[in-house]
């Protein structure tokens, strides 16, 4: 009888501990997935095929997980800056991806370097002193660095 009884309180020793863990991994995996996948894209270049490849890809996340399950920012620094210039031959693809609630920052170290002013600048993006500084802190906050 003892011995059934031992038994019997492993058992449900062990069963409550497994539906423990299962219980966990599946509030794990419930939690991570209704967060939102966080991106942020280094433009850096002032071609115009790099931009429409960061900007397609911006559109293609945002089509298979849906746009209220991304966040992403572009950030941009170096030769890149000129791109988002008012008159730039992207402008419309930019204001698109505004639009659509992509955060477009612009460095302005960049920006005093090459004597732009935010009168320049197309409407719509975003300022940051120094856009190195900005995607490392975006990947401190769990967001995935890409770079077209």
């Amino acid at each position: 009888m003892q011995r059934r009884l031992m038994l019997a309180l492993g058992v449900a020793i062990f069963s409550g501990g497994l539906a423990a863990c299962g219980t966990t991994g599946q509030g794990a995996s419930a939690q991570a997935a209704s967060e939102p996948t966080k991106l942020v894209f280094q433009v850096s270049d002032d071609n115009p095929r790099t931009w429409n490849l960061a900007l397609n890809n911006v559109r293609n996340v945002q089509s298979v997980l849906g746009k209220d399950k991304v966040v992403a920012e572009i950030v941009v620094y170096g030769p890149g800056i000129g791109m988002l210039k008012a008159d730039s031959k992207v402008e419309s693809r930019v204001s698109a991806a505004l639009n659509d609630g992509v955060k477009v920052v612009a460095c302005e170290n960049t920006m005093t370097a090459q004597k732009l002013t935010r009168d320049d600048m197309m409407m719509g993006i975003d300022y940051v002193p120094a856009g190195v500084v900005e995607i490392a802190q975006r990947q401190r906050e769990g967001y995935a660095y890409i770079r077209p």
